[in-house]
């Protein structure tokens, strides 16, 4: 059964972005950018929620149709997630999502339906799914008991308040931590899976 594999980039006191959706706090650099992307050769498909699907449908396939378009595309790490993105199919979590774009799957209704739907998906043949972002989406998933590790980059600062990778849901889940690492600029990425 293919997995789903959570990855946040969070600051130390539990924020995945400022109460504006501001992501500033976040250490990006050459080694935290490998270890994200690691994910590329184990995942073929990804989940998102609509406000991180947006930012990352604007943003991935200018990278591969104008890489001169900002200077971060011509890296080699950009053009290898825009190709990855490009071709992956990606399951959107939207009530409103009309315009579907191409390898693109909506996902939508209570509890119960989420959990019939992702289930199915996991039940498919092909590679594990990279949950991106999201932190909704990553709550709702927690909760529901889908996701089957957390790769959780702690970064280096106190923020204060935001949006939360995890919110009070009154139900437990213990975790395993199953390794560790330091990388540059002081972000610690840890993963994690279902005790």
């Amino acid at each position: 059964m293919r997995k789903i594999v959570s990855l946040i980039h969070m600051t130390l006191d539990g924020f995945a972005a400022g109460l504006n959706g501001e992501m500033d706090s976040i250490v990006y650099n050459d080694e935290v950018e490998q270890e994200s992307h690691t994910l590329h050769a184990r995942t073929d498909s990804a989940i998102y929620g609509r406000i991180t699907f947006d930012m990352m449908n604007w943003y991935w396939p200018r990278v591969l149709s104008d890489p001169d378009n900002t200077s971060d595309a011509k890296t080699p790490g950009a053009q290898a997630h825009a190709r990855w993105y490009d071709a992956a199919t990606k399951y959107v979590f939207s009530r409103t999502l009309t315009d579907v774009p191409r390898n693109t799957v909506v996902v939508g209704g209570d509890d119960s339906a989420i959990f019939e739907a992702i289930t199915r998906i996991k039940q498919q043949p092909g590679k594990d799914i990279w949950l991106l972002g999201s932190p909704s989406i990553a709550q709702l998933l927690t909760r529901l008991g889908l996701i089957d590790e957390y790769r959780i980059n702690i970064n280096p600062v106190v923020l204060g308040g935001g949006i939360p990778y995890f919110r009070d849901s009154g139900v437990k889940h213990a975790l395993k931590l199953t390794e560790v690492r330091t990388l540059k600029g002081g972000v610690v990425a840890a993963r994690y899976v279902p005790a």
